[in-house]
């Protein structure tokens, strides 16, 4: 049961994140919060998880967490669902609420706003990391394409976005 898989997924993060003393903040769109729903079902997770935003707009995405407009503006931006914009969405909720790490989201759930070049199930994740000795930023970004109805791909979106947190937070600690 996939639930079942969250639940345990998120308990592992949160004890990978506690063991190191950090805290998490989440900036979703397409997952509306979901990410954020899952760590908070685990007990204790007050001690990790810091806060999250749900900035669905546009103009969410830039007054609260930052993203700049040229992320949107233009027949040549990269929009909404994009790595840039999605990287900025970490990036800005880490610089908000001074977290260690941030996961972010932002895709086409469906069943419609598809196109031909970023298709109903097109997801962008992002996470973002403070460096241990300096100011700095570090961040990466996956594109994914799910399949199913648009429960389907919100709850692979929530999947892959907690591994992917767990597997950058367990090879940060590898690293010293």
């Amino acid at each position: 049961m996939v639930n079942t898989d969250l639940s345990v997924l998120s308990q592992t993060v949160g004890e990978a994140l506690r063991e190191r003393g950090w805290q998490l903040t989440t900036a979703e769109s397409c997952t509306g919060g979901w990410i954020a729903q899952s760590i908070t079902a685990v007990p204790g997770s007050s001690a990790w998880f810091q806060c999250g935003w749900v900035t669905y707009s546009n103009l969410a995405k830039q007054k609260l967490l930052g993203v700049p407009a040229e992320c949107f503006d233009g027949p040549e931006a990269p929009g909404a669902v994009s790595q840039q914009t999605v990287l900025a969405m970490a990036r800005g909720a880490l610089k908000c609420c001074g977290a260690d790490v941030a996961v972010a989201s932002s895709g086409i759930a469906g069943p419609d706003g598809g196109s031909p070049g970023r298709p109903v199930g097109t997801v962008w994740l992002g996470w973002a990391m403070r460096s241990a000795d300096s100011p700095a930023i570090s961040s990466s970004a996956r594109r994914f394409q799910f399949d199913g109805d648009r429960q389907a791909v919100r709850e692979q979106s929530v999947c892959e976005a907690l591994a992917g947190l767990l597997e950058i937070v367990n090879n940060q600690h590898t690293k010293g």
